[in-house]
């Protein structure tokens, strides 16, 4: 998955000058994004701060190594059940 160009701390600033006033298609034309960008960032950042960002990127990464491990270890067992001749 591509990773954005902006940090959240930027989208955090973008999505406070849109609820100061500024017009979102100004907005985006300045710093150069879509308005689509725009109104996904704001369903997943609107109304946090910069810290509780941060925190949640730190929980999107943690929560996608414990998926991996997760795949992992079910892939383990299903090796470990065809060599071993089990039906389950």
């Amino acid at each position: 998955m591509r990773t954005s160009k902006f940090s959240e701390e930027q989208i955090i600033g973008f999505l406070r000058q849109a609820e100061a006033g500024m017009p979102i298609k100004e907005i985006g034309r300045k710093h150069g994004f879509s308005d689509a960008s725009f109104y996904k960032w704001r369903s997943k950042y609107g109304g946090i701060d910069a810290s509780e960002a941060k925190q949640l990127r730190e929980l999107e990464l943690e929560n996608g190594k414990l998926k991996r491990l997760l795949a992992e270890a079910h892939l383990d067992i299903h090796a470990l059940k065809s060599v071993f001749g089990t039906k389950r």
